[in-house]
């Protein structure tokens, strides 16, 4: 799940480590398969490319399955690919409102699987744009804390282009605008400050902050949707305290 959703870091640990760890590896060699279809293989003339490579090693992607999806997206094995990117709505408990990213090359399968998911998991299918426009394209960044305070990296930042600096449990969020977050990164490469992610992403304008029942179920179709394999992202508008979730572990 993506780095702005709240829940991440502190979810319930449902899945199995390998598990989550291959859709991880999943997603970010189709996002290696779909820059190459677009722009050809060779990196150097292809900054998506570049830019795909890099987080799937960042990530820990081997190169082998990194070198396969180059040639794979390029053409080069004979096989033809095509990948839609397709934005479903959801709502989910207690007014809370979600963004479905996927990415596929089955429509039919895609949008069958993903209202299943939500349907099944108490949440309802909205129509477009009834959801949508709660939430914003915004460059993030994601850091661990690591003695740093939020002073210190607005001053790193700020001048490349930072909106804010967003405390997320035991991480620091730098959010942007799309077009500053490589000069953004530029910059905490600058100052020596390491970073775990970064993402363009949609970015609530408002939080809804769920009770313990509501989240229960929230996580419950979070989870659903995140198993499937055409979903590359989920955003949320929700906010689950520190309080919430530690009831949550009691279950």
């Amino acid at each position: 799940m993506s780095g702005h959703s709240k829940w991440a870091t502190t979810k319930h640990k449902k899945a199995a480590i390998d598990a989550k760890r291959a859709k991880a590896f999943a997603k970010l060699t189709k996002n290696i398969e779909v820059a190459a279809r677009a722009g050809g293989a060779d990196m150097d003339g292809n900054p998506a490319l570049e830019l795909a490579v890099q987080k799937a090693k960042k990530n820990s992607v081997p190169n082998d399955n990194i070198d396969r999806a180059i040639k794979r997206g390029a053409g080069l094995t004979g096989e033809a690919v095509e990948y839609a990117e397709i934005i479903y709505e959801a709502r989910g408990p207690q007014g809370s409102a979600l963004l479905v990213e996927c990415l596929t090359d089955n429509k039919n399968r895609a949008a069958s699987e993903t209202r299943l998911a939500i349907t099944r998991s108490g949440g309802t299918v909205a129509d477009p744009g009834s959801v949508s426009y709660l939430f914003a394209r915004k460059g993030v960044v994601s850091l661990p804390k690591n003695g740093l305070t939020e002073d210190d990296l607005l001053v790193a930042v700020l001048d490349a282009g930072a909106d804010e600096v967003q405390e997320a449990g035991g991480s620091f969020e730098i959010v942007s605008e799309p077009t500053d977050l490589r000069a953004v990164v530029s910059a905490l490469e600058e100052a020596g400050i390491e970073y775990e992610n970064d993402e363009i992403e949609f970015v609530p304008s408002m939080k809804v902050e769920l009770e313990a029942d509501a989240a229960r179920k929230f996580l419950k179709l979070a989870d659903a949707l995140e198993e499937l394999d055409d979903v590359q992202n989920v955003y949320s508008n929700v906010d689950i305290t520190a309080e919430v979730m530690a009831e949550l572990e009691q279950d």
